[in-house]
Formats: C-alpha cells, structure tokens, sequence
C-alpha cells in the first residue's frame, strides 16, 4: 500500500526535481493537463519581451538578419533533433502539424509508383484522419484504417504506399513500437510518417536509428511552447532529396530572396519550410526547448513510468469502488505519459476536479486524462490528485449542474 510519506521520499530522490524550477505552477495548482498544453517556463515572458521590445521595438526589419530570425526553423530544428534522435540537418520547426502533415503526406504519395493506399489507424487522432481524407481524394489514392496496431501490421501489403501513425494513442496513451510497426512497414515496400505530438518531450525517440522516413509533432504539449506553438517535421537525410511536397512557399526556395517567380526546391531539411516564420511564437518555443537543457530522456522516461504507475496504483487504492476504469495499458512498454481513466460522469468529475485545482482534461465520450509530465510534476502531485479525486465521487459534488455544463473546449 501506498502513502503520501512515500511518495514524498520518491521526490526527495527525484534527479529531475530542481528542473520544476524552470516552470511557472499556478499556486494550489497539480497540474495534469502538460499532454495537451505545457505550463509556461519562467524564462518565457523576459526573452519574448526582449523579442518584442528590443528586437521588433528598436531593431525592425534589421533583426531579421542582426537576430538571425530567417533562421529560426532551422536553429529550432536542431534544439530538438536530439530530442527526437535525430542528426543535424533532419528537423525544422514551421506552421502547424496539420500543415506539416499535408506536407510530408504529399511528398510521400508524389514517389509512391503503382501504389495507391493510405495506412492509418481507426483510432489516429482525427487532424491527421481529415488531412489525409482531403488528399487521397484529390490524387486518387485510397485511405484505409485497421482498429488495432496488430491490424495495422497485418494490413500492409503491395498497395500500401505510406503508413501514417501517431506513437501514442490520444485518448489511451498506448504506445506503438515505432521500431516494429516501421520495419514492417519498410518490409512491405511502404514509406511511414509518425505522428510524435503525444511522445516528443515526454518518451525517447530515436528516429535515425528506427529509419523513420518521415515524421511531424506540435510545439505546446511537453515541449512547453506556447498555445499554438509552432510544430515540427523530421525528413530522413535518406528521402530529402526525394521530398516534394504540394505545399510549396517561398522559404521552401533555394534564393528566396530573388524573388523568381518559377519555384526552384532548396537543399535539405529546409524544403520542408513553407511561409514566413512565426517569430514572435517561435520565441517562445525555444525557450521551451531550453527547459529540457541537461535533461537526460532515459531520466524523465523512468520517472514518467514512476509516476504513471504510482497513480494508477493509488487510484485503484483510494477509488476502487466508485466504478473507474484505467484503459491505459499497464506494460510500461506500451505506455506513454499519460493515463486514461473511464466513467460516465467523466466529464463533470473531470469539471470538479479542475475546479479544485486539479487540472486534467476529458476526452469523448467517458475519458478523464491526466498528463505526467517528468520535468514538473511530483510524486506528491499523485497522491494529492487522487485523494481529490476521492473526495469528488464520496461527496458526488460533481452532480453539481455547473460540472454538467459542456464547454467548447473539453
């Protein structure tokens, strides 16, 4: 069994506990919510007032080269390749993931031959559904989705041209072995693109090492960038002379700045840029970047199974009669960061417990989350979530009609 003391000895040891310090924490705050939008570092507003105020104020136009901003993608790109196990010249950060999706989806069915099918799962979050229902019919193509990853394996065959995952499941937290599901598909004559929103920041990533051929991920969940931050996209050094996606903009040229009017495909990773950099938000997002300084992935990976399965272990403690269910897998191997948790009041549980400042989110249609992210939260946090969460279904406070009424953002 158990105890807040433990958990609190757990902190006591925890390397990773000084970098807290890098983030700003409401007050009477645990917060659960770093898989869908990180807290803001300390060192967020001086930087991009220096941005703002210095740079844009005093220096104008001219910072553009004086500040180096027309590099800021690729500067961006290399703070995170090692993050995602990557080489230099292999990510850049630009636009959105939808549009970074768009992107490396195209690229991929321009060189697909006879092919002519989409591989996805029936569960991949929906942005990257819609992306690719959009494209496939514009070339003729064929979007086709398994339920499970073991059918997504079991469906590659000589139609497939690119397989498209996310490595963790949005609303479960179940983690895809990117290393099997990719040599499976490189077996089958496929080219795969994943989706690293769920798993960059929070799981170690070697895509060189896996072969990813392509792969893209946002800015704002565990890389703490910002809301709407400015999202990424990996291109293997093997497939970038191959890259052409249908997206072309002018920092996608090889001269932008000659002005020539006919496109003319710049080397590398920077084919995979489009329009002109977001700078004031790609400001922010470095310093995000720069809260992971130090950081070992092997150390926050361990931590986030740590307290992944504290939490578990406490609420099936603390809650097992009030009907809960965890529908995140329990292998460590198969978990992300986050755990998944099933009951039919989630949403105003979900409601009540955010009210008290507990902060997760739900998912639709019974999914309450919550987020562990390694670089700010305490073993203590765990404990103190469920016993709020404890206190919510013993009281049922969240029949409260006010915890009944849906927001526009769950």
């Amino acid at each position: 069994m158990l105890t807040r003391e433990q958990l609190a000895e757990r902190d006591a040891g925890d390397a990773l506990a000084p970098v807290r310090e890098r983030f700003f924490i409401p007050p009477a705050t645990i917060y659960l919510d770093g898989n869908s939008l990180g807290p803001m570092p300390r060192a967020v507003p001086a930087h991009v007032r220096n941005v703002i105020e210095n740079q844009w104020g005093e220096d104008l136009i001219t910072s553009w080269n004086r500040h180096d901003w027309v590099n800021m993608p690729k500067r961006l790109g290399e703070k995170l390749a090692p993050l995602l196990g990557a080489a230099p010249g292999q990510v850049a950060v630009a636009d959105s993931t939808s549009v970074n999706l768009f992107k490396v989806l195209s690229a991929a069915l321009a060189v697909r031959g006879q092919r002519s099918v989409v591989l996805s799962e029936a569960g991949n979050f929906p942005t990257d559904l819609y992306v690719a229902q959009g494209l496939v019919a514009s070339c003729d193509c064929t979007l086709k989705l398994a339920a499970t990853s073991d059918e997504v394996v079991a469906a590659l065959d000589e139609d497939t041209a690119v397989l498209m995952l996310t490595q963790v499941d949005f609303r479960s937290g179940e983690l895809h072995d990117i290393a099997r599901v990719s040599e499976a598909a490189h077996e089958a004559g496929a080219l795969v693109i994943w989706d690293l929103a769920h798993s960059a920041g929070a799981v170690p990533l070697q895509l060189d090492a896996w072969q990813v051929d392509l792969a893209i991920g946002c800015g704002y969940k565990y890389l703490n960038g910002g809301p709407g931050a400015p999202a990424f996209v990996y291109v293997n050094q093997a497939f970038q002379a191959r890259f052409q996606p249908l997206l072309q903009g002018w920092f996608a040229h090889a001269r932008p700045f000659d002005f020539d009017p006919q496109f003319v495909a710049a080397d590398g990773i920077r084919r995979a840029l489009c329009g002109t950099p977001p700078v004031l938000s790609m400001a922010a997002l470095e310093v995000g970047l720069e809260t992971f300084d130090g950081v070992e992935m092997a150390q926050v990976r361990e931590k986030s199974l740590a307290l992944t399965d504290s939490f578990m272990a406490v609420l099936q403690q603390e809650c097992g009669d009030y009907g809960m269910q965890i529908v995140s897998p329990r292998e460590p191997a198969r978990r992300g960061s986050q755990v998944a948790v099933k009951h039919p009041d989630a949403y105003a549980a979900m409601q009540a417990l955010i009210a008290r400042g507990v902060i997760g989110d739900f998912r639709s249609p019974d999914i309450m989350r919550f987020g562990f992210a390694p670089l700010y939260i305490r073993f203590v946090d765990v404990w103190d979530a469920v016993a709020t969460l404890q206190e919510i279904f013993a009281t049922r406070s969240y029949d409260d009609p006010l915890y009944r009424a849906r927001a526009e953002v769950t």
